[in-house]
């Protein structure tokens, strides 16, 4: 049985490694900025984002659904989970994401999660009312995901996620669908070193179609009107490797309260095929896993110089969470809280509540 469990893990390794190793050139800045679906790359997530995604190798739950997706294995009975986030502070563009997994079998668990951008109501304009007063439109991205993850061994979990894309206007849309894949192995005297590897966002390219992409002319000669369809170039999606590992510190004075202070500092390398590499580092501190608080650094070339940097966010990264337990079943309920800080805009809010029956 033990050398079944090696035999899949390197399996699983090979095949990430394999795939991560297609027409991909990880950080390449030549390719910066070609492809398309980039909200696969927002956590929507308030605990783990708190600590700039820096656990992969430890996140656990839905939440793991983003980072490894073999970190829902370790779902107990029920999680349900609700996370909303102000996007960018002040572009009124907000995420709303929610989603359960559902334990299955003694080892396996099956997760659903769906993450929404809301832009708002954007003017309606054209060459010849550039102020707009035509209407408005509102863009709709939803991502929608459905996983499965199993515990192969005591050590050794993996898991996939099947994931569909939309992007739409009202006369425009986008769609298309990609496959995660992740593996977590925990070790230790107490379990408390962990390791992980995941492969994301691969799939098909994709293609924006429909009405918008016509529009009526004359013909060039002759007295009738044509109707042109325009096509719009395929886009690849942005493809990426996590590369993690994490340790738990415990401090007390006996085995009994081994558990009631935790220290967990954790670190996550991604390998981006379009956009700059980055490497994420965090910590968090929790007592008796009821109150926790982290931090974390999300680094990346030229995040320190604003005339270099490419992208919004400087780096930083803070959250807490309080978890309460309640019933007879040892159920919880918990409410997280994260802040990504950003430049210009005011930051990323994101707040979530989730519970565990």
């Amino acid at each position: 049985m033990k050398t079944q469990h090696k035999f899949l893990t390197l399996a699983l390794t090979a095949g990430m490694l394999a795939g991560a190793s297609l027409p991909m050139l990880a950080g390449n800045e030549d390719r910066t900025g070609q492809a398309g679906a980039s909200e696969l790359l927002i956590n929507p997530w308030a605990r783990s984002s708190g600590w700039a995604g820096a656990n992969g190798s430890t996140a656990r739950g839905l939440e793991a659904m983003y980072l490894n997706v073999a970190g829902t294995a370790h779902t107990k009975r029920t999680e349900l989970l609700f996370s909303h986030t102000n996007w960018l502070g002040g572009t009124g563009i907000t995420i709303n994401s929610f989603g359960f997994t559902q334990r299955v079998g003694e080892t396996g668990a099956i997760g659903l999660g769906v993450m929404s951008m809301d832009f708002g109501d954007i003017p309606i304009t054209t060459v010849d009312l550039p102020e707009g007063g035509i209407g408005t439109f509102s863009p709709k991205f939803t991502n929608i995901g459905i996983s499965y993850a199993k515990g192969f061994s005591e050590n050794i979990f993996g898991g996939m996620t099947l994931k569909v894309i939309s992007e739409s206007i009202a006369d425009v849309a986008a769609r298309g669908v990609a496959l995660d894949a992740g593996i977590q192995y925990v070790t230790g005297k107490y379990e408390n070193v962990h390791f992980g590897l995941s492969l994301k966002n691969v799939g098909p390219r994709m293609r924006f179609s429909g009405d918008g992409l016509t529009f009526r002319g004359n013909a060039p000669q002759g007295n009738y009107s044509l109707t042109v369809a325009q096509r719009s170039a395929d886009f690849d999606l942005p493809t990426l490797i996590n590369i993690g590992g994490a340790y738990d510190f415990y401090f007390a004075k006996d085995s009994a309260s081994l558990k009631n202070h935790r220290v967990t500092i954790a670190g996550n390398f991604v390998s981006n095929s379009f956009t700059n590499d980055q490497f994420l580092v965090g910590v968090e501190y929790a007592w008796r896993s009821m109150v926790m608080v982290r931090a974390g650094y999300d680094y990346q070339q030229g995040i320190t110089n604003a005339d270099e940097r490419t992208t919004a966010f400087t780096g930083p990264t803070a959250g807490v969470s309080i978890e309460l337990p309640f019933g007879e079943k040892k159920s919880t309920f918990a409410v997280d809280y994260s802040y990504r800080a950003t430049n210009p805009f005011n930051g990323v809010h994101s707040f979530g509540a989730r519970i565990n029956l």
